[in-house]
């Protein structure tokens, strides 16, 4: 019964998330919740599974909340109008050349393994230059989530610790032989990124008529966001009101900033922390007093407020699906249903089914629940723990990661660019999908994921 409603609820959640039929709280609330009722859970169980999952992403809600308030701020200043001014006079208005700078950047920016650190980084910083030329914002969602999503891979990056952990040895030992491999899906990353600049430059050299890119519940570029969207730099193509700039304090609020950046990067301070400190520096150095500083807050809190209720609603999905016991129910089907025949092969098929099984699966539910039942399936058939786990780490919540729902981060990389969680899932998961085939291989090329064993 848990294996069936697990798979029941995904599939609905899913269908309702990428249909765009109901806003993204209400399918993350509504069905599991309902879910675990029908399952006999009884209110205080389905309070406790609840309390877990909101518990799990308070941390990274906080950080989004102040993170869309300090960056809404910086922007009122003025601190972004030269930097997009300069990056476009740099790349001479080719979205090639931004494209390609904006996986390279993601790849860059994911050096310390934590997508949100990747994510606040990446997307304000080109988010303007988007919007300036015209880009679709689902690309830009797409080319950051393509750039962290293969430096994921990385040892300190969490697919390949987790896998670690539960085998026993050094990610070092897991992640060594892989180098050749993601090095591979990098050059896929740049490639995928040229392609989708060079047809973003067709469509708007042949002014298809598309609509404005637009957050996430329908909101205007530049207006408020809306459900699910963040508006850290939503006016990004547009210059300021002339009355909040504060053109003597650029440096001051870029030296903020960097040092922001700096913080997260090296992990001096927790994230959220990190903002609140810098969001309290910049309110008062750049609009002292109560009312002004009321007034900045009481402007972009409507996006860092709705994008929130996602987060907290996304916990919930989290908390009920791993409390009730439902995923790791499917985990035990999955592998029990698969055919014996296929067992020798099993670590091809499990690299190439890595992405998709991140819209099911969650890195703490697959590396802990399911990966463990896998690996005792395999060596059943001679397959080594060790080859499974290279052949996970190759698509499954690191590629995989930027379009699975299961994550916090997700929620933040959709928030952050403003686009549909549906519309981001559609057009990522087979540029996603090819770079984890490409590098898969070159991983069954090398020899370190065996296509067949016996």
């Amino acid at each position: 019964m848990l294996t069936a409603m697990g798979f029941a609820t995904i599939a609905v959640v899913l269908l309702l998330l990428l249909s765009n039929r109901v806003g993204a709280v209400v399918a993350l609330v509504g069905v599991p919740v309902a879910a675990a009722f029908a399952l006999g859970f009884g209110p205080g169980e389905v309070a406790s599974f609840v309390g877990e999952g909101i518990g799990g992403v308070a941390s990274t809600t906080a950080m989004f909340v102040f993170a869309i308030l300090y960056f809404g701020v910086m922007r009122d200043a003025g601190l972004f109008a030269p930097i997009i001014r300069r990056v476009l006079g740099f790349a001479g208005n080719t979205p090639v050349t931004v494209a390609v700078a904006t996986v390279v950047l993601a790849m860059v920016a994911h050096l310390d393994g934590a997508g949100a650190t990747t994510f606040l980084i990446t997307i304000p910083a080109m988010l303007p230059l988007y919007d300036a030329l015209g880009m679709r914002r689902v690309v830009l969602a797409a080319l950051v989530g393509l750039g962290a999503g293969i430096m994921n891979m990385l040892p300190w990056g969490g697919p390949t610790a987790r896998a670690a952990t539960v085998l026993g040895v050094p990610a070092n030992e897991l992640w060594a032989p892989l180098i050749p491999a993601q090095l591979a899906g990098m050059a896929a990353c740049v490639a995928v990124a040229w392609y989708l600049g060079h047809r973003e430059r067709v469509r708007l050299a042949a002014a298809d008529p598309l609509p404005s890119p637009v957050p996430v519940g329908g909101g205007r570029p530049g207006g408020t966001a809306g459900e699910g969207g963040a508006d850290p730099l939503a006016a990004g193509g547009q210059e300021p009101d002339a009355d909040l700039l504060r053109p003597r304090l650029y440096w001051v609020n870029a030296a903020l900033t960097v040092a922001a950046v700096l913080a997260l990067v090296f992990g001096l301070l927790s994230p959220e922390l990190v903002f609140m400190l810098a969001l309290v520096v910049a309110l008062v150095v750049n609009y002292p007093g109560m009312k002004a500083q009321t007034d900045r807050v009481n402007a972009h809190a409507s996006g860092a407020i709705l994008m929130a209720s996602t987060l907290l609603a996304a916990g919930v999905f989290l908390g009920v699906m791993d409390s009730s016991g439902m995923i790791e129910a499917m985990g035990q089907a999955m592998t029990g249903a698969m055919p014996g025949f296929l067992g020798p092969g099993m670590a091809a098929i499990v690299g190439v089914l890595g992405v998709p099984m991140s819209l099911l699966f969650g890195p703490d539910a697959y590396y802990f629940a399911v990966m463990p039942v896998l690996t005792a399936v395999g060596e059943g058939f001679g397959v080594a723990a060790a080859d499974i786990a290279q052949a996970s780490i190759i698509g499954q919540e690191t590629v995989g990661f930027p379009i699975s729902p299961l994550t916090g981060s997700f929620y933040l990389l959709v928030g952050l660019a403003g686009v549909p969680i549906g519309s981001h899932i559609r057009f990522l998961l087979p540029w996603a999908w090819l770079v984890s085939l490409v590098v898969l291989a070159v991983a069954l090329a090398s020899g370190v994921v065996p296509l067949w064993v016996g």
